[in-house]
């Protein structure tokens, strides 16, 4: 059975399309099995992995509207064992679309169940919102990871995060776990990373990933030639990084 972890955060530019890309990328690479799910109606995780946007006849949004059977929006990338259901810009619509809709929070669950036993995991993007297509993407999740910037305002937010994750485990999800705290965009030179990464680790202990993703010039190059970083280049910062991230999963995951 695939794990399903969702990666949100509703603070946005923390970092949480580029892990969902590479961290994927990075779980092929190591010969996992695994569907990116792009519940973002930038989609910026689809064109970042190669899926041109305006050929796409069935995405997340079909799925979830339309009824459309999940394996006709599922896309082939660049990385053998790595796929993807891509979004579309209609997804900003879906939330307005779903509040009719019977178990309204349940709908992405049940589009992805038919193909969790294809993937050894399943990786969602989450918009950065905590709207209905994000509790969905909670909902569906066995657990979730939320990227942290390694800035000033790093920590304004988690607790409303935190209160929603709480919610749904009470509601709707019991089994969801937080999977980790990731810290991004980290710079060893500033003093200022340093406190953030103090502040994290103190507040949070174990559950931070032990990798952090450093600040790095191919990480975001990469996206803008639609390529994972480990394919745009394997030697970068940015590629041992989600290497790193994917080990560290696995493992804990054994």
């Amino acid at each position: 059975m695939g794990k399903i972890i969702a990666l949100a955060n509703q603070k946005g530019g923390v970092g949480k399309t580029t892990t969902t890309i590479n961290l994927a990328a990075s779980l092929a690479t190591l010969e996992k099995t695994v569907l990116v799910v792009d519940a973002d109606p930038q989609a910026n995780a689809s064109s970042g992995l190669g899926v041109d946007i305006t050929e796409v006849e069935s995405s997340i949004y079909e799925c979830i509207i339309n009824k459309t059977d999940v394996r006709d929006a599922i896309y082939t990338t660049d990385i053998e064992g790595l796929d993807i259901i891509p979004s579309h810009i209609d997804l900003v619509g879906a939330e307005i679309e779903m509040l009719n809709m019977d178990n309204r929070e349940r709908v992405l669950k049940n589009v992805l169940t038919p193909v969790q036993n294809d993937y050894d995991y399943i990786l969602i993007d989450c918009s950065p919102s905590l709207g209905l297509i994000t509790v969905n993407a909670l909902t569906a999740a066995d657990s979730v990871i939320i990227p942290v910037q390694c800035e000033y305002f790093a920590l304004e937010g988690i607790s409303k995060l935190l209160n929603t994750i709480k919610i749904i485990k009470n509601k709707l999800n019991p089994q969801l776990e937080i999977e980790g705290f990731l810290l991004t965009m980290y710079d060893s030179r500033l003093r200022l990373a340093n406190q953030i990464y103090d502040e994290v680790k103190r507040h949070f202990q174990e559950l931070v990933f032990k990798t952090v993703i450093q600040r790095n010039v191919k990480l975001s190059e990469s996206p803008s030639h639609g390529l994972p970083v480990i394919l745009y280049d394997a030697d970068s910062t940015g590629a041992k990084n989600h290497l790193a991230l994917a080990q560290e999963i696995i493992h804990k995951n054994k």
